[in-house]
């Protein structure tokens, strides 16, 4: 029986001579570059072990196959597709193409897969490799010609055998240490003293880079403090860290990447919290997508194509003379500046303190003599109708036109506490007074029950204000789940069970929502009514109602029945005690009135409390919206079997009302 010996490999001849496989390969393919005593010697090795080169490892020695490879830890970073897309376009240039290989983040695997692919091709650009300095010293000499990015390569040994001399091989760095410093002072400038750095991977040597960077910048600013956090490179990474940057009461984020950057922009917004107004973040590279970020991300730009093109140029000197002195390069950044950092907020939470310099009540009553009210009515033939459709309850008004829409909730995410809510409603003239999931409180969500704290339960979404502390955000998001829901022309009803985190039942809500025209007649215009009526039930045990302000933070009693209006050209907040926010927050004016400009549409939506009337929680600076609130400066105790009734009419006009119209309607409407 024959025996096939095993075929004598290039690596058996390196090490019968004691070279590289890049040496063997030289004398083998006959280059002059290799020492006479060195050649002599591959040459009887290979003559002692009978080695043949293969054709297709003659081929790859002669620079046949004209490809080489790009090995890189992540293909779906678009840091790394830039840099790919720079050496293909350099490459072909020069008549060669570029194979990919993707070591997933494996140190493990990282020197193999590079290995492999070298001997597929005729040069290597290892990108950002995460080994380690003793591994990439060696894996170096055996997959020259190479070229290195992101990454500093150990010199060579000197004759004594220590590190020392020129570098093995040609390496291209970014100057993240003064990246970071850069984003750093932008962040100090701003007023930020407490930072937070969302890390990469323990092996990314840009990483350490980084790190060196906040150390200096600590060094240059006394009394900064920059908290690390440690989670990876990816989008997912950062979501995952939000509830870690949250906790460390930071007011600006470093993320190690634009990725981090944006899964932390995702939590945060799940979070309720706004960026820049609550916490500045700001990331790394300005990938493609950080200019579109919502908000724009700031981030430090790197010449991501052009270290692609540099490398393919370096590469290319060493395959056409392996005996030119390997170089390195250093590549500068530039900070870009976007909105997704602004000055740190004042204090540690921002508070709006009402003002009650003309006590509620006190001020004369505006005239209401103005003509507005009457008996008349739109003709029959206008009537609003609630109508089901396939995937909401659609209320229509004239002509079909829709004016407002009931969303089940489902769809809104845990930690926004999920409830049903209407959204989008619409004056007559087809301008929407709502808005649903805005960029700055993103778990405000049209018309809706919201309520802070219901027996430690979140009905209100995002962080729960803690005295002392601050928001932080926990686990006891509940959630509202609509059963028995009805339309019956312009009557909604509906039977609402509030759910606790664990999904236990906390109370039931019985709700009515009638649309109607108004009865009026003047200078208002034609409008509509929109009016919501529940009564909560304590059917399984007392309720404590608390708000933000009840826990320790002043003016913050906001929970009940919350309209969200949205952002527009301007804003105006009418009161019995006249205009502003602040002469309508925390008052006992039984209406008040938001009065917008949209472009050239002139809104009002005039709010009025039916039966007793509660403070109003009032928002007009920072975004608008209102609610009466249950639980202004004191917790509301409802006794086991007990209710509290909860109630708003709400008024829409394609026009701007004066303060003696708001208040006529007001009157008309309740």
């Amino acid at each position: 029986m024959n025996i096939r010996r095993p075929a004598v490999t290039i690596g058996d001849v390196a090490a019968a001579a004691g070279v590289s496989r890049a040496t063997v390969s030289r004398v083998m393919n006959g280059r002059s570059t290799v020492a006479a005593d060195i050649a002599e010697r591959v040459r009887e090795a290979a003559e002692s072990l009978s080695y043949r080169p293969s054709t297709a490892a003659r081929n790859l020695a002669l620079g046949r196959t004209r490809t080489v490879a790009l090995v890189m830890p992540d293909v779906g970073n678009p840091v790394f597709q830039q840099i790919l897309h720079g050496v293909m376009a350099a490459a072909d240039q020069d008549g060669y193409r570029v194979l990919v290989a993707d070591t997933a983040e494996d140190q493990s695997q990282e020197a193999a897969i590079a290995l492999e692919a070298r001997l597929r091709c005729d040069a290597l650009v290892l990108v950002s490799p995460r080994m380690s300095d003793d591994d990439l010293a060696r894996l170096v000499p055996d997959v020259e010609p190479v070229v290195v990015l992101n990454r500093q390569v150990p010199p060579l040994p000197g004759q004594d055998g220590r590190a020392g001399g020129a570098p093995a091989a040609p390496s291209l760095v970014v100057d993240y240490e003064d990246a970071a410093v850069q984003v750093i002072d932008h962040l100090v400038s701003l007023g930020h003293r407490r930072l937070v750095y969302v890390a990469g991977p323990g092996a990314s040597a840009s990483d350490a880079q980084r790190r060196a960077g906040i150390r200096r910048a600590l060094a240059h600013h006394p009394g900064l403090d920059i908290q690390q956090i440690p989670a990876g490179p990816d989008i997912a990474a950062g979501h995952a860290a939000t509830g870690a940057v949250l906790a460390g009461r930071a007011t600006a984020a470093v993320a190690f990447n634009d990725l981090v950057a944006f899964g932390l922009l995702a939590g945060l917004n799940e979070a309720g919290v706004a960026v820049p107004a609550d916490i500045s973040v700001a990331g790394f590279d300005d990938i493609d997508l950080a200019r579109y970020a919502t908000p724009a991300l700031t981030t430090v730009a790197v010449p991501q194509s052009e270290l692609g093109r540099h490398a393919w140029k370096e590469l290319a000197a060493v395959m056409d003379d392996d005996a030119q002195p390997a170089r390195s390069a250093r590549f500068t950044t530039e900070l870009e500046v976007r909105t997704s950092t602004g000055p740190a907020p004042v204090g540690p939470e921002r508070v709006h303190a009402t003002d009650r310099a003309v006590p509620a009540g006190t001020a004369d009553h505006p005239d209401t003599a103005t003509g507005i009210s009457g008996d008349a009515r739109p003709p029959s033939d206008l009537d609003l109708i609630w109508t089901e459709g396939p995937d909401a309850i659609v209320l229509h008004g004239p002509g079909g036109t829709p004016l407002a829409r009931r969303e089940t909730g489902e769809r809104i995410p845990p930690v926004h506490a999920p409830r049903p809510y209407l959204h989008p409603v619409h004056t007559l003239g087809g301008t929407p007074l709502t808005d649903s999931g805005p960029v700055d409180h993103r778990h405000h969500y049209g018309v809706g029950m919201a309520v802070a704290d219901v027996n430690g339960t979140s009905h209100w979404g995002g962080r729960t204000f803690i005295e002392h502390v601050g928001p932080t955000l926990l686990q006891n998001h509940g959630r509202q789940v609509a059963r028995d829901v009805r339309a019956d022309g312009g009557t909604l009803t509906e039977t609402v069970a509030w759910l606790d985190e664990r999904g236990g039942q906390q109370l039931v809500e019985d709700r009515r929502v009638t649309a109607r025209f108004p009865t009026l007649r003047g200078t208002a215009g034609p409008g509509w009514v929109l009016d919501w009526r529940s009564v909560l039930h304590a059917s399984d045990g007392p309720l404590e109602i608390r708000s933000p302000a009840t826990n320790g933070r002043p003016g913050a009693g906001y929970g009940g029945l919350f309209w969200r209006l949205p952002i527009a050209d301007e804003t105006r907040v009418l009161s019995v005690a006249g205009e502003g926010e602040t002469l309508a927050h925390g008052s006992d004016s039984p209406w008040l009135a938001f009065v917008q400009r949209h472009g050239d549409r002139p809104t009002t939506l005039v709010l009025a409390q039916p039966g007793t009337v509660r403070p109003w929680f009032v928002r007009s600076a920072e975004y608008p919206g209102a609610c009466p609130a249950l639980a202004w400066d004191a917790p509301l105790l409802v006794p086991d079997g007990g209710s509290v009734q909860v109630g708003l009419v709400a008024a829409l006009f394609d026009a701007e009302l004066g303060p003696a119209e708001a208040a006529a309607v007001a009157e008309a409407i309740v």
